[in-house]
């Protein structure tokens, strides 16, 4: 891969957003890139909500053997799993797509300074900045040594 190529590394089919000089944070060019990213991830797992579907009707089977049986149990367990992990995070892009629509997003839920441009890149859904997301992760830390 040549480094042009790696420069123009894409997140779920979009192209990073280039900012312009003197742009405000959080226009309409931005909230119109990232409400194209946010929904070209919700299509990627709604792709994979469906796969797991039918993968588990076609692979759906009885064994006689028991260990056979467990294992494919396991099998779907784990997905099913990691299915609803997916759902959880469609919700999350919903509501951060409503974030969008009311022109909250971008800006941190717990102090109100702004986010970054390469933080909500890196994690569209974020809704705190590097700062307080390092805190509560910390205290998060702290109480589970209780």
């Amino acid at each position: 891969m040549s480094t042009v190529e790696k420069q123009k590394t894409t997140l779920y089919g979009v192209e990073p957003y280039v900012e312009t000089k003197g742009e405000e944070y959080m226009g309409e060019p931005m909230r119109n890139h990232f409400t194209k990213l946010l929904n070209a991830w919700k299509g990627e797992l709604m792709q994979s909500v469906d796969r797991t579907v039918d993968h588990m009707k076609d692979e759906a089977a009885n064994f006689p053997d028991p260990a056979d049986r467990a294992s494919q149990e396991e099998e779907f367990a784990l997905e099913l799993r990691n299915r609803d992990r997916e759902r959880k995070l469609i919700k999350k892009i919903d509501k951060t797509l409503q974030k969008i629509l009311d022109k909250d997003y971008g800006w941190c839920d717990t102090c109100g300074i702004e986010i970054g441009l390469r933080r909500l890149e890196a994690r569209p859904t974020a809704d705190l900045c590097f700062d307080c997301k390092e805190i509560a992760e910390k205290k998060e830390k702290s109480a589970g040594k209780g």
